[in-house]
Formats: C-alpha cells, structure tokens, sequence
C-alpha cells in the first residue's frame, strides 16, 4: 500500500479565522501539525491541501510540500478529494489541521489498520473523561456498533440518559483513512449530504451514502482546535509535557 498524508488546512474558517497560521508556542498550528505527520512516512509523503496564497507562502517559507485547490470545497474531505486528483496514491490519510498534539503513533495505527481492512473507510476516535468534553458543542461524539463500525456521530451529548448524566462516552479523533473510490463517490455528490448539513460532521456523509465507517481507538493526547480559546488548552497541555 502506497499512503499519502494529507492535512486540508482552509484560512477562512467560520469559528476561527485564520486558524491555520495562529500562532501556538511560538509556531503556527499548520507547522505543529505538519510535523506530527513527518515522522510517519518522511516529509515527501505529507502534502498540505489548501486555497489560501498565505497559507502556501507558509508552506513554502517552512519546507512543507503542498497543493492548491478550489475555493469551493465545502469540506475538508471535498478538499482531500480535490488534491488526491493530482497527487496518486493507494491510501489517502487525511489528518485534520486542527489537530497540533495528534501522536505519530496514532496516525500510524490508522495506516496499519487500513492494510488489515483495504478498502475500508477508518476513523479514529477515543474515550471522553470530562463532563465539559462530553456536553461541548464543537466535539463531535461517537456511538459505535461492538464490532466498531460506526453507527451515528453527533455534536450533542450521545448516548444520553433520561436523566441527563454523563456515563461513557466518545469523541472523533480527525484521523481518517480513504481508498482513493470512496473519496471520489464523496466528491462525486457535489453538496454537503442532510444530515452532515445539520451536525457539522463530514464523515456523515458516508454514512447517508450507504458506506460503513470504521472506527478504531487511538490515545486521548490530541486537543482540537475549534476556537481562540483552544490555543490556551493546548499551550497549556505543552507546557505540561514540556516541565
């Protein structure tokens, strides 16, 4: 199997703009990501997909390789999708670029576990420990069938009780693993699908276009950044590991 790591980093991002080049710790989020995916299949193997002049003067002032793609892309998978068009590979891995703390580790897991399933569409995901993560409204929770593949992917607090209490629970991990026909059948529908339209979750949308989506669990080391305010949480957790 031929992987190729590929991180949609978009400027214009409605919750925060500009989130691929805010600045975490002295580097920018795109370059933290950039080089958590390095170590996994060397530098030449990771491609930044992007829209944005200023993020491909980033790209090109640090090192990192990268494409260009439509502005129209409504996802981040649609812009993987965009960029697999002129980048061939037999496994496309899409890292999310707002993922600065992802393990190397983890995204190796993802790769292994798609040469034991070729074919198969692989996310990553891992256990909610905190009240505060499993009512947040910017995680996306899992609620998987016992052999791992996913059933439904929610922004609301899923499973939930009648009496509203937090007992076990999931979050998304932004780690996917795509077989280059999936991903064109996922461009090929051209708009966001009804359910994806209403959660906010692409990986929806292989679910109302009849695909399974496995699942499997990684570390709970990475932190999201979804707004301004994630910066601090992951400042915080580097200073952490850093003393």
């Amino acid at each position: 199997m031929d992987p190729l790591i590929l991180i949609p980093a978009r400027y214009a991002s409605t919750r925060f703009p500009g989130k691929p080049l805010a600045e975490i710790a002295g580097k920018t989020l795109l370059r933290r990501v950039w080089e958590q995916c390095a170590p996994v299949l060397g530098p030449e193997r990771v491609v930044v997909a992007t829209d944005d002049d200023r993020i491909r003067a980033h790209c090109a002032e640090h090192g990192m390789r990268y494409v260009l793609t439509p502005d129209t892309c409504p996802t981040g998978t649609d812009r993987i999708a965009a960029a697999a068009e002129s980048l061939q590979a037999e496994l496309y891995v899409n890292v999310q670029g707002d993922e600065p703390l992802v393990d190397p580790a983890d995204i190796e897991h993802v790769i292994q576990s798609t040469r034991r399933a070729p074919g198969e569409i692989i996310n990553a995901y891992c256990a909610i420990d905190s009240d505060h993560d499993y009512r947040s409204r910017t995680l996306p929770k899992v609620v998987m069938r016992p052999d791992g593949r996913l059933l439904y992917m929610s922004r609301a607090p899923i499973p939930g009780d009648k009496d509203d209490t937090f007992r076990q629970a999931w979050k998304q991990v932004c780690i996917y693993g795509f077989p280059p026909e999936a991903l064109r059948a996922y461009a090929e529908c051209g708009q966001k699908t009804d359910l994806e339209a209403i959660e906010d979750i692409e990986i929806l949308r292989f679910l109302e276009l009849g695909y399974e989506v496995t699942m499997v669990p990684v570390s709970a080391s990475s932190i999201a950044v979804d707004t301004p305010e994630d910066v601090k949480r992951v400042e915080r957790a580097l200073e952490d590991h850093d003393g």
